[in-house]
């Protein structure tokens, strides 16, 4: 069982589309490793899905420490990415690099997440030059939330779209060997894939990235507070445990478990 190296990625552009999704935990990524998928993402996307935020920007260091952790241990075949979470790389570039350095020691991760444009490249810069692989994140980024006003597309102007293409490039010539795009219009996310000497992972933003994403209790159907008209659900897996477990309540009410 080879290892996924972030050159591994890079030599995927335009040979073989690159699956990714998230991971919380040791159980579920030692299922996705066992299946082969390529990327394991540690979202910060755990603060709705596992911990039960409102958004993103409730996330701390510590929350992705522990859950990168847990990921680690399960999955020994895929990339694992951990984003870093709000505020761990906006104070200044000592403790961007440190935190960063955090999650690949202490969490095991492979490579870390930053959310933003040239405006963090000095920053990225930095990470890498410490030996810590970064991967870039453009579009609808959650951690500006309130910023953005909200979960709509990205990018639907003319000046927008070039900020972002120039945001992409700023950030491939920094060293990043990877850009999320998220929910930004398919030409553009075609535009900036062919333009990029970089793989480009979509979420909502078309066929024609390089990869894809989705949050695993999306495509599992475990959570309901939100889903993503992006979204495919390949499961209904809230249904099946809600079945098991009142099928558990009528058995023990009954008398029936344990026989």
């Amino acid at each position: 069982m080879k290892k996924i190296t972030t050159k591994t990625i890079k030599e995927m552009k335009g040979r073989e589309k690159i699956s990714m999704l998230t991971a919380y935990d040791y159980p579920m990524a030692k299922i996705l490793d066992e299946a082969e998928i390529d990327m394991i993402l540690v979202g910060d996307s755990l603060g709705n899905v596992v911990l039960g935020y409102e958004d993103t920007t409730h996330v701390t260091m510590a929350d992705m420490l522990h859950h990168t952790k847990a990921v680690s241990r399960g999955a020994k075949r895929a990339l694992i990415v951990a984003d870093m979470p709000f505020l761990s790389y906006h104070t200044g570039v000592y403790d961007a690099v440190k935190n960063a350095g955090a999650l690949i020691s202490e969490g095991c991760a492979n490579a870390v997440k930053l959310e933003g444009g040239a405006e963090i490249c000095d920053t990225v810069r930095a990470i890498i030059n410490a030996g810590i692989p970064v991967m870039g994140h453009l579009g609808l980024t959650p951690q500006h939330i309130n910023k953005l006003g909200g979960h709509g597309k990205q990018a639907k102007t003319e000046e927008a779209a070039q900020k972002l293409l120039s945001d992409a490039k700023a950030l491939q010539d920094a060293g990043v060997f990877a850009v999320v795009l998220e929910c930004i219009p398919d030409e553009l996310a075609e535009k900036v894939t062919k333009e990029l000497d970089i793989a480009t992972i979509g979420i909502g933003a078309g066929a024609k990235c390089d990869g894809q994403v989705l949050v695993l209790y999306d495509i599992l159907g475990l959570f309901k507070d939100f889903t993503p008209s992006f979204v495919k659900k390949y499961a209904d897996l809230s249904a099946t445990v809600n079945n098991a477990v009142s099928q558990y309540i009528e058995e023990v009410k009954g008398g029936v478990f344990p026989q």
